[in-house]
C-alpha cells in the first residue's frame, strides 16, 4: 500500500495527509478498543480494500481521507469525550464506505472480520 494520495472532495479528503501505513498499523489497535466494533469493522473494511490491486486511484483518495481522519489527532468531536468521540468517524467511515461499498471484496470484509476477533476479542 502507498502512503501518497491525491487530494478530491470526498470525505475525510483534507485528512488524507495524516494517513500513513506506519501510522496505522502503530495506532490502530489501541484506537479500534476505544472506539469499539462497529467503527472497527469500517476501518478495517476500508484498509484491506486498499490491498486490492486493481482499485481505482479515487477509490484510495477516499480511503485514505477517511483513515487519516479516524488516526487524525484533532477532529469535529475530541475521541476522548465519551459517548460522542467517535461519532464523527463513524460518519466519515460510513460515507467513504458507502462511497466505494462496490470495490469491498469479500475477502477484504473476512479479513476485517478476523483481524477485529484478534484484537477484540
Amino acid at each position: 500500500m502507498s502512503d501518497s494520495t491525491s487530494g478530491t472532495g470526498a470525505p475525510g479528503a483534507a485528512y488524507a495527509g495524516h494517513y500513513s501505513e506506519k501510522g496505522f498499523r502503530s495506532r490502530a489497535r489501541g484506537y479500534l478498543r476505544r472506539a469499539g466494533r462497529e467503527v472497527g469493522e469500517k476501518v478495517l473494511f476500508l484498509y484491506y480494500t486498499l490491498d486490492e490491486p486493481e482499485l481505482p486511484a479515487w477509490c484510495r483518495s477516499v480511503i485514505y481521507g477517511a483513515l487519516g481522519y479516524f488516526l487524525a489527532p484533532w477532529d469535529a468531536a475530541p475521541d476522548f469525550i465519551p459517548g460522542v468521540g467517535y461519532t464523527d468517524d463513524l460518519g466519515v467511515l460510513t460515507a467513504a464506505l458507502a462511497t466505494v461499498a462496490v470495490h469491498v471484496t469479500p475477502e477484504a470484509r473476512r479479513r476485517a472480520r478476523e483481524q477485529l476477533d484478534r484484537w477484540l476479542g
